[in-house]
């Protein structure tokens, strides 16, 4: 029955579903990705993708792949059916020529489908993220603060505090948060002067009020909205609101319109407390008085997002609003197009010569894989690939280099060494490296599908040589 495969899916997936929760792991069984050439490198993210739960898969790999082979499939569907890349909710390309990237990075970009490129290539892993707009509901952050309103108490939280009649404070403070270190510890000092006293004089032990002591700097924090939140409500797609909106911005415009109304220039309340010391009957009290004003909250945004529904003639079934308990932690991802990065005119040159300061920089392996496919252009085959062609290669792949770096005005230094160390590595791919690649893209690949977790953007090098990796927005 219904219960039993529940709890065997609780069982089997136990610990994904505290990362992502049971509405990202539908959205995972869902999802139908599409994944070009069975390399190691690609058969290491199935892998990864399979043992969460992935709902399907389509390999676009018609046999066993020699040099020459790679990427013919894709090639001949780019030729004859483009439309069939539209139905996937993510493709990943594997050991792609450059030209196969660039055409079908065009396709997708235009279809609105992300496109995550992979590729190892002897010690260097390389991945690409190709997506116009990514929209994060929970993004999950690190060091997230607590959302308690101390500094701007809603009625019935201020209602339920009054209520324990504590001694009246010292009102010289005029109701402002201590903002530095000083202020700071004049406020610990007050908590401190709360603690009773024994019939010596001695202070009793009082664990709630040590809890206290240790946690005014991450609860004393000003209620304010990010200024990531902020640009999100000030962009085009929340202002105008049609038929076409998806589901994200419609609940980003109703959660605004609460901000600029209800909530007085606030977010919704999380309705969460963190677990704190005190007895059950005041912790749940306090919690009822949070949880209940979330509830009320939440109803106020849903009408928001019914009157802009009603008024484009749109359904969006509004249980499915899941962010209003994270609204503080909206992010929108944008990437730049292939064709941006590869095209003369808007490449990244300012960031490629800042980072080339440090010639050791990952970014002399992206410079180099560029490098080498230019060489793959010319030649029809990557450098080193045979033995006895390796120190024939090495002068034509500098040849290569340097026409990259004259083409696009980049006045930086190669060094030799990656050129003789991309040249021995004969465009090999080895499962080591593979392996690493596979797990980080397969975490990329689940952070897109499930909407949670913040993906790279957009460039990410792995340098396996010295176990170092980077990010880059090219």
């Amino acid at each position: 029955n219904m219960s039993e495969q529940k709890t065997n899916k609780e069982q089997r997936y136990d610990r994904q579903l505290r990362l992502w929760g049971d509405h990202g792991q539908e959205a995972l069984e869902n999802a139908h990705t599409c994944l070009l050439n069975a390399s190691a490198t690609g058969t290491e993210i199935l892998k990864n993708l399979i043992l969460p739960g992935i709902g399907a898969f389509t390999i676009v790999d018609g046999h066993k792949v020699t040099g020459e082979d790679v990427g013919n499939n894709p090639d001949k569907l780019l030729d004859n059916d483009p439309e069939f890349f539209h139905r996937f909710s993510l493709v990943i390309g594997v050991q792609l020529p450059e030209s196969t990237c660039q055409r079908l990075g065009a396709v997708l970009w235009s279809a609105g489908v992300p496109f995550l490129v992979c590729r190892t290539y002897g010690l260097v892993g390389y991945m690409r993220l190709v997506v116009k707009e990514h929209t994060v509901v929970e993004s999950h952050p690190d060091n997230a603060l607590e959302d308690l309103r101390l500094d701007q108490p809603f009625t019935e939280l201020r209602n339920h505090i009054s209520s324990y009649h504590l001694d009246s404070m010292d009102k010289k403070h005029n109701c402002q948060l201590p903002k530095n270190y000083k202020e700071k510890e004049v406020f610990r000092q007050l908590i401190r002067d709360g603690i009773r006293k024994n019939e010596n004089g001695a202070p009793e032990e009082e664990e709630n009020f040590d809890e206290a002591i240790k946690n005014v700097n991450t609860a004393l924090n000003p209620t304010k909205i990010s200024s990531t939140v902020d640009d999100i409500f000030n962009c085009v797609q929340c202002e105008n609101i049609t038929s076409q909106t998806s589901a994200f911005w419609m609940m980003a415009r109703g959660v605004r319109d609460f901000v600029q109304n209800e909530g007085n220039g606030s977010l919704p309340v999380r309705g969460t407390i963190p677990d704190m010391i005190a007895d059950s009957d005041k912790f749940i009290n306090l919690q009822n008085v949070y949880r209940e004003k979330a509830l009320q909250d939440a109803a106020v945004v849903s009408k928001h997002i019914q009157s802009h529904l009603q008024a484009v003639g749109k359904v969006i079934n509004t249980n499915k609003i899941q962010f209003l308990h994270c609204a503080a932690f909206l992010r929108v991802v944008r990437c730049r197009s292939l064709a941006e990065e590869y095209s003369t005119d808007t490449f990244q040159k300012d960031t490629i010569t800042s980072c080339m300061d440090s010639p050791d920089s990952e970014m002399v392996l992206y410079l180099m894989l560029r490098s080498v496919d230019r060489f793959y252009q010319q030649h029809s085959r990557y450098p080193g690939v045979y033995n006895y062609q390796v120190e024939e290669d090495i002068s034509k792949l500098k040849l290569c280099v340097n026409s990259l770096l004259q083409e696009h005005g980049l006045s930086v230094n190669v060094k030799d060494d990656y050129v003789h160390e991309f040249c021995r590595y004969g465009a090999a791919e080895p499962h080591t490296v593979a392996s690493f690649l596979g797990g980080a893209a397969a975490q990329e690949a689940i952070k897109l599908i499930t909407h949670q977790f913040v993906p790279f953007n957009n460039t990410f090098i792995y340098n396996a040589m010295s176990q170092t990796s980077a990010t880059f927005q090219l």
